[in-house]
């Protein structure tokens, strides 16, 4: 894919993702959660120069910080979501205000890895945001699913910032 593609997928996820994290959304342990991420990711690594082959090491360490990056974004956003259950079982997520910092802060990053990239003489490519996209979705969303899973069972309830509230388990009488 060309780079003005890539771009244009990106773009297009990031404003797709963004504007639905701030929706109440319910969590379901049975969606294929992980398969935008990794479509996403074999995209960017079909692209054969995803590295830049004047400067490799530089453009290694480069690509590495972009995915911890990702990685850190997807973290963040996800312990920044606010979840919850139904009393009839479904857990709902909706992210909290600071997830558009959590947001805000990664775009930053990025932007400053760029630069660096740039200053550096190595060539950015958008297959490594690419990559670092789907890595901040595939962390989000296991993490949520994760977090999910817990509230299923009791039917407990959280709060924002990744504090879980447990009711604890009733005996049955006979």
């Amino acid at each position: 894919m060309s780079g003005l593609v890539d771009a244009l997928v990106i773009v297009v996820v990031a404003v797709v993702v963004i504007t639905r994290q701030f929706r109440a959304s319910r969590i379901d342990g049975e969606r294929r959660w992980w398969l935008l991420p990794v479509i996403l990711a074999v995209v960017a690594l079909r692209e054969p120069e995803i590295l830049d082959p004047r400067h490799p090491t530089a453009a290694v360490l480069l690509l590495a910080a972009e995915l911890l990056v990702g990685l850190a974004t997807g973290a963040g956003w996800a312990w920044t979501t606010r979840i919850w259950a139904e009393p009839d079982g479904t857990v709902w997520s909706k992210s909290a205000r600071a997830s558009l910092l959590v947001w805000i802060a990664g775009i930053g990053l990025r932007a400053g890895l760029f630069a660096l990239g740039a200053a550096t003489g190595v060539r950015p490519d958008s297959s490594a945001l690419l990559l670092s996209l789907a890595g901040t979705l595939l962390v989000r969303a296991g993490i949520l699913a994760w977090r999910g899973q817990l509230l299923r069972p009791a039917g407990n309830a959280s709060t924002a910032y990744g504090e879980i509230t447990m009711r604890p388990a009733g005996r049955e009488r006979v």
